[in-house]
């Protein structure tokens, strides 16, 4: 593999310099480093994640080893605390977007059910003192939409651990896609407001237990004899105090371990064995969730500020949108030698891939690195 093939230089070719200058300008930011540069600091933070370096001073030994300049882990560590984080999500916001419509062409999706939900990362609470979570702890959360079919989010909002789901989960809404969350995203409100809305936000949603479901009316429908679907109908949802104002869908139905759950959903002219199912794949981003933090440092915090934690995390969801990306474009060229995420990253940072993979991920790097540096061009 050549250098941009390797994991600290992978950003290269999907975000030319002519596109990271212009993000600069949109912060009014002006970068006059002569070596730790906006470019360079992405680099060895993508190198830090992928190859799990335990720390700046980790980071700034082994950096010029894998073909990085060489810089003190003091510098990089003062660049990550002055760099606002909120260019590094908006770096991440266009690479994503990128990534997500190239994926979404090939696989010629229609509109497809997103999963909503959140991670929190943890540390002693002196170490944050910013971010108090709970007891000794301090915390900060990511707030994620993610699409099963591209396998990669599509937004994210961060803040403190101890900011309710509920309220940013609205950030995270899109009418191209049916929104899918735990009992956190529900109120009354929210539900009434989905489906009367003039565009209306698709949703399933699952129910807090304590919710009255009123007036009930069975949908008619026919089920499979091993369905596992218990309760198909529209109610009103809430107390006399306080209830929906439009009868609202619910399915019933249990899970792997017997144990029901009810859902609310604006979709009529799906089956209830589908609501189940999609409600059922949430569990792609609980997997998203628990690989990040297993593989790319995220429990582990280099600086104490929100400029360089942030600026450290939205850098490790970067490395894994193109490591996945790179993944998904090989495994469509290489059907006779598959390999899974956890075997293809390992390989990749190994520089062990089998040659076909590599001749496949040097064409999808080539091909898209000269498509975006010729759109900024």
């Amino acid at each position: 593999m050549n250098k941009n093939t390797t994991s600290p230089h992978l950003i290269q070719n999907f975000l030319s310099e002519a596109e990271l200058q212009a993000i600069l300008a949109e912060f009014g930011f002006v970068d006059t480093a002569r070596k730790c540069t906006v470019s360079t600091l992405i680099s060895y933070l993508i190198g830090a994640a992928t190859n799990e370096w335990k720390s700046l001073r980790h980071a700034a030994d082994v950096g010029p080893s894998v073909g990085l300049v060489s810089i003190d882990h003091s510098s990089l560590s003062k660049h990550m605390k002055a760099l606002n984080y909120a260019i590094m999500k908006r770096i991440f916001e266009v690479i994503v977007g990128k990534l997500n419509r190239a994926t979404r062409r090939t696989l010629k999706m229609k509109k497809i059910p997103m999963a909503v939900d959140s991670t929190t990362v943890t540390v002693g609470k002196t170490r944050l003192p910013w971010a108090v979570y709970h007891g000794e702890r301090a915390g900060i959360k990511l707030h994620v939409s993610f699409t099963n079919e591209t396998a990669m989010p599509l937004q994210v909002v961060e803040t403190t651990g101890l900011k309710h789901d509920g309220p940013v989960g609205t950030c995270l809404e899109d009418k191209r896609f049916i929104f899918i969350g735990d009992r956190a995203y529900f109120s009354i409100e929210k539900v009434d407001r989905y489906v009367t809305e003039k565009e209306k936000q698709h949703f399933v949603i699952r129910l807090k237990e304590n919710i009255q479901l009123n007036r009930k009316k069975a949908l008619k429908g026919t089920r499979k004899k091993d369905s596992n679907v218990t309760g198909d109908f529209t109610c009103i949802l809430g107390t006399p105090q306080k209830q929906t104002k439009t009868r609202q869908r619910v399915v019933q139905f249990t899970d792997h371990d017997g144990k029901e759950i009810r859902v609310v959903t604006s979709l009529m002219n799906v089956t209830a064995e589908e609501i189940a199912d999609m409600y059922k794949a949430r569990w792609a981003i609980e997997s998203f969730f628990r690989w990040i933090k297993q593989n790319l440092n995220v429990p582990i915090l280099f600086g104490t500020t929100p400029n360089a934690v942030f600026n450290q995390l939205f850098t490790a969801l970067i490395a894994y949108v193109l490591l996945k990306f790179l993944h998904i474009q090989g495994s469509k060229k290489n059907t006779r030698k598959p390999l899974s995420f956890a075997g293809f990253t390992r390989l990749f940072l190994c520089a062990t891939l089998p040659l076909e993979w590599r001749i496949a991920i040097y064409e999808t790097l080539e091909f898209y690195r000269k498509l975006y540096e010729g759109v900024s061009g």
